[in-house]
């Protein structure tokens, strides 16, 4: 094998830089090309004119400025309330436009919250590949239903070794630490 071949993700083997295609059950991707660990590849088209779009008008609007810019917004409106005698039309300029607002907000902000949330996922995969004594079974958890994810917490939970005081007083009275059950409960393929 070469010194360039790259380790794949499950730990059975290895394969080629150029040919580690990213398969996942969260969607149907398109095969990515892994040049070399370190290296990013070029990022154009819609999709990452949209994510970098998307990313600074969630930092924008997410700013104290934003927040007295519509504060002041809704304070004019209300004082010129009177001037148009609350009419109808005066009302629909406040509700179209907090509309209009709102339901674009609503797809930048998911878009800049989904890419947050996978770019964390990958490191924190990076970095149970690369602790030792790491269960590799929660690699994937983000897959699971709640129920799921409940019941391995429990199941961490139980066998930390240093458990915050809140938690160590609901231990079994054996030797003041709960008694722990080896792996996280789930059986491997």
């Amino acid at each position: 094998m070469s010194g360039s071949a790259l380790r794949i993700a499950d730990g059975t083997g290895y394969a080629s830089p150029w040919s580690v295609s990213q398969k996942s059950s969260r969607s149907h991707r398109a095969e990515h090309r892994v040049d070399a660990i370190g290296e990013k590849q070029a990022q154009s088209g819609i999709a990452h004119w949209f994510s970098r779009a998307a990313s600074a008008v969630s930092t924008a609007v997410g700013t104290p400025w934003a927040f007295l810019i519509a504060a002041a917004f809704i304070l004019v409106w209300a004082v010129t309330g009177p001037i148009f005698n609350f009419s109808s039309e005066w009302q629909l300029i406040v509700n179209t436009g907090t509309t209009i607002a709102t339901f674009l907000m609503v797809f930048l902000i998911q878009n800049t919250q989904n890419r947050d949330a996978r770019a964390i996922h990958l490191k924190l995969d990076e970095l149970l590949r690369a602790v030792p004594g790491a269960r590799k079974e929660f690699m994937e958890a983000e897959e699971e239903d709640l129920d799921e994810i409940e019941r391995e917490k429990a199941i961490v939970d139980q066998d930390d070794p240093n458990p915050p005081e809140s938690k160590r007083k609901n231990a079994s009275p054996t030797n003041g630490k709960a008694h722990a059950t080896p792996g996280n409960g789930k059986t491997r393929r």
